[in-house]
């Protein structure tokens, strides 16, 4: 049965309304990650900046399943992944807000960071060519990729300083032999970053069981990356629809 979205939506006196409508947003993330089969048990992570002075961050508390995240059950932790909610019970995934706090500490505008571990964005990590211009979705984004190289599990602080550098400017990377990671200076802009990031690699692995590939001409390559300034701008457009999608679905991430 379909729950109306106002009688879900009740934010608690102590949570401002910015910062609830991050937490919203970020829930919804979570589900729409499971709903897309992206997820990986309660493993990965997705993370938002809590708007305010303050350097806070939401992220998944360790245990709950991506389809069980809710604007209330996230996670407020401070840049040293302490925790600040006022529930002492909750607890995050240290190996996981290592690469959130790297990221979100060297790029203020970073508004959301997204950590996946999905096959076909491992399977083309773990590729030496990395990702190929062999898709439209491809060509979209591969210039936008940057690449950093596995050193176990991301449970060492050091590790954050060459994350960054690897990282740079870029919106998305592609962990070696680990998984993916985007940018964003919203959840939805994150989302929209990963979703072409995920389909370029889905289409790759699955040209890649032919030998007789087809390559599109430089010329094509350049221009697509020209045109692909314009991602950021069309994500607002495409999450409002899959925000629709899921309040008919279930809306109970809004809790």
């Amino acid at each position: 049965m379909h729950v109306p979205t106002e009688t879900l939506s009740q934010r608690p006196t102590d949570i401002s309304e910015a910062e609830w409508q991050v937490r919203m947003e970020l829930a919804a993330c979570y589900r729409l990650v499971a709903r897309y089969g992206w997820d990986d048990l309660i493993f990965t992570h997705l993370s938002a900046r809590v708007p305010g002075p303050e350097h806070h961050f939401l992220i998944n508390p360790y245990g709950e399943l991506f389809n069980e995240i809710t604007a209330s059950s996230l996670v407020k932790v401070d840049e040293d992944g302490q925790v600040v909610d006022a529930d002492p019970e909750k607890r995050i995934n240290p190996a996981g807000f290592t690469i959130h706090s790297a990221v979100h500490m060297a790029r203020p505008e970073a508004g959301a960071v997204m950590h996946l571990h999905y096959a076909p964005g491992v399977a083309v990590s773990a590729q030496a060519d990395g990702l190929l211009p062999l898709s439209q979705t491809a060509m979209l984004v591969h210039k936008h990729v940057a690449y950093h190289n596995y050193e176990g599990v991301a449970l060492n602080l050091d590790e954050r300083e060459r994350l960054i550098h690897d990282l740079g400017d870029k919106p998305i990377m592609l962990l070696r032999n680990h998984g993916t990671l985007s940018v964003g200076r919203s959840v939805p802009e994150a989302f929209i970053w990963t979703y072409f990031l995920i389909k370029a690699c889905e289409i790759q692995v699955q040209a890649q069981a032919s030998d007789n590939l087809h390559w599109p001409s430089q010329a094509a390559i350049d221009t697509t990356y020209e045109q692909s300034e314009g991602l950021p701008a069309i994500a607002g457009l495409a999450w409002k629809g899959l925000i629709r999608q899921l309040d008919r679905e279930d809306p109970s991430y809004r809790n």
